[in-house]
């Protein structure tokens, strides 16, 4: 498979080639505008020069089976339209844009050509998470804190917090009928954001704290009398009497730990198999988010 890989930034060079250049039948093709940037990093990769991209023509005219978008969210809308337009199968960061309507239009040009479009939320795949799918769920908690990040509240919700959205959307054991917020904007920068989602039989809590004291990613699932508690994606603690823990192994690759490489090969193998990609529920995850743009409106 011919895969494009447009932006060459940490999380395409940490995350995504790693994975990429390891598959036995993918052939990646690399675009970015800097010359030096894409000389390092195909050098790194060992990736052809014939394989290498200035501009996105010329990576369009290598006849590309899929492609995988990593550039800055600001060109997202754009970059995607093209490669739809192209018939090309797209893979891209979350968000699909900044703005709901801009994600909308994106969406539907995927439904109207009936080219795939995913996009990347991980945490959907990274094993610690999708195993809480099997554990009772009547209470969700799940916090991600930063240190001296308070940012624009468009950009941390879209571009950080949306991680939490998706992953509550995720694990909720039925419908959500009630969606609260609350938050801290000061100074036109938002501090800290919270998330109340309720529906039958079940409670589901977000929250980032962009002033914590600590960089932290802890999500704990309970009901039944049992709780399990995730730490970073890496440690998962049973809450049954006695607490047991289980770490990541030694030699389990980030990638593999993030969810990362699954949803690598799930995107491909769907590519592969032609099946439908369910963009409409991508779009209610950024639909949600825009609600709670909406109900920090006037915070202090």
């Amino acid at each position: 498979m011919r895969i494009g890989v447009i932006g060459l930034g940490d999380i395409a060079r940490k995350a995504y080639l790693p994975v990429l250049t390891a598959l036995p039948d993918c052939e990646p093709h690399l675009h970015t505008r800097s010359a030096t940037t894409l000389e390092r990093i195909g050098d790194a990769y060992r990736v052809p020069p014939a394989h290498r991209h200035a501009a996105l023509d010329s990576l369009l005219a290598a006849g590309l089976d899929a492609a995988f978008v990593h550039a800055p969210t600001e060109t997202h809308p754009a970059l995607v339209t093209a490669l739809l337009r192209a018939d090309v199968p797209v893979y891209v960061d979350k968000p699909i844009a900044y703005e709901l309507a801009d994600a909308q239009r994106v969406a539907a040009l995927a439904e109207e050509r009936g080219v795939g479009l995913a996009v990347g939320f991980n945490r959907r795949h990274a094993p610690a998470y999708a195993q809480c799918l099997e554990h009772p769920r009547d209470l969700i908690v799940l916090q991600k804190h930063r240190v001296g990040l308070p940012e624009d509240p468009r950009r941390l919700v879209y571009d950080d917090f949306i991680h939490v959205v998706d992953t509550l959307r995720f694990l909720a054991p039925a419908p959500i009928d009630r969606v609260a917020v609350d938050g801290v904007v000061r100074d036109g920068l938002l501090h800290q954001v919270v998330l109340h989602l309720s529906g039958r039989g079940f409670t589901a809590l977000g929250a980032m704290n962009r002033r914590s004291g600590s960089a932290e990613e802890i999500l704990e699932v309970s009901g039944h009398d049992t709780k399990r508690e995730v730490r970073n994606l890496a440690e998962v603690i049973d809450h049954k009497g006695q607490p047991s823990l289980r770490r990541r192994g030694d030699w389990v690759p980030p990638a593999r730990q993030r969810g990362i490489e699954q949803a690598v090969l799930a995107f491909l193998h769907d590519v592969r198999s032609g099946r439908r990609f369910d963009i409409a529920d991508a779009l209610r995850t950024h639909e949600l988010c825009e609600r709670i743009l909406d109900g920090l409106d006037g915070s202090d």
